[in-house]
């Protein structure tokens, strides 16, 4: 018996600016996922996807916006609680815990404050 999660992204929904090289890649992961998912169901192995939305990290938004840390930081600006890493860990201990006859095929989990990826409720001062 066996579990594989890729961890792609609502990025891999639909394109937005900036995005080719990221979207992309995390589309590709899902036709992936899907691909191992058909090519496997005769296996043992659940394949599984999580698709995350807004998740605050160091890294994320540095790299998307080559080291400038003052655009980085305003990616988040005004959300009150974007996810976590953590959050994200939490979400994949849950699938792979989840009974062998049962697949999550795809889970997205967006901070309540984002109802799609382009539309996110912020507060600002």
């Amino acid at each position: 018996r066996g579990q594989v999660v890729f961890v792609t992204s609502v990025a891999a929904d639909g394109p937005y600016e900036g995005g080719a090289g990221y979207c992309g890649a995390k589309a590709a992961e899902r036709m992936i996922a899907g691909t191992m998912r058909l090519e496997l169901v005769d296996q043992p192995v659940r394949i599984a996807e999580i698709s995350p939305g807004m998740v605050r990290t160091e890294e994320f938004s540095l790299t998307r916006y080559e080291g400038d840390a003052e655009r980085a930081e305003q990616v988040y600006a005004g959300v009150a609680e974007p996810l976590t890493a953590e959050d994200i860990a939490e979400c994949v201990a849950w699938v792979a815990s989840r009974p062998a006859h049962v697949n999550i095929e795809r889970l997205t989990v967006r901070p309540r404050a984002q109802a799609a990826q382009h539309k996110v409720h912020r507060v600002l001062d």
